[in-house]
């Protein structure tokens, strides 16, 4: 579905869902559920944790509607915004998760096992430096990079202009660099000092 289109059917789906029209709520968890169980997978590491994320979203929601608060429009970054400020709770209250990137490895069969060893390793040192980066900027690089989201939706969700979005996603990005050249480059002397 794209983006006129959601946005439309979000806005037919809030207005039933204020009235509490039972085939709108469904329509709403049917589509966003498995999205919002998605995001948090990659983010906690943990599918008890996602799944608890994803009811606490919805309950929320509910809940919101119930005071008659609740989004106006932008039903999809209301939600995501509700599943990253539960995922931050759960960063104070628990050690790094391993973090699932969905990155398909590509093999040569000879060096197998180095390989995969090199795989899992730089794996874990990606993991280590989002997980240094600021709420907002992980949240930004991973609906950049891994969900594919435009810097319009991203900025809905964060309820920041285009630019500051723009702007994270830039320090974000340096960031990652410089940690990431930093271990390399550890790893590299550390090679050269044993040889």
């Amino acid at each position: 579905m794209n983006r006129e289109m959601r946005i439309r059917k979000e806005g037919d789906w809030l207005n039933r869902a204020r009235r509490f029209d039972l085939q709108a709520l469904a329509e709403v968890y049917d589509y966003y559920s498995p999205k919002l169980y998605a995001y948090a997978i990659r983010l906690l590491g943990d599918a008890e944790l996602s799944e608890e994320c994803v009811a606490e979203t919805f309950s929320r929601f509910l809940h919101t509607l119930r005071t008659g608060k609740g989004p106006q429009d932008y039903l999809q970054a209301y939600l995501y915004r509700v599943a990253h400020n539960y995922i931050t709770d759960q960063y104070r209250c628990q050690p790094l998760p391993d973090l699932s990137l969905d990155i398909e490895p590509v093999h040569d069969h000879e060096n197998l096992p180095e390989m995969l060893a090199a795989e899992e390793s730089q794996r874990r040192q990606v993991r280590a430096a989002l997980f240094r980066l600021t709420p907002d900027q992980r949240q930004v690089v991973m609906l950049k990079f891994i969900e594919g989201w435009e810097n319009e939706e991203i900025a809905e969700i964060l309820n920041k202009p285009v630019g500051a979005v723009k702007s994270l996603q830039h320090r974000a990005l340096q960031a990652l660099r410089r940690m990431l050249l930093t271990t390399e480059e550890e790893e590299y002397e550390a090679i050269r000092a044993i040889t």
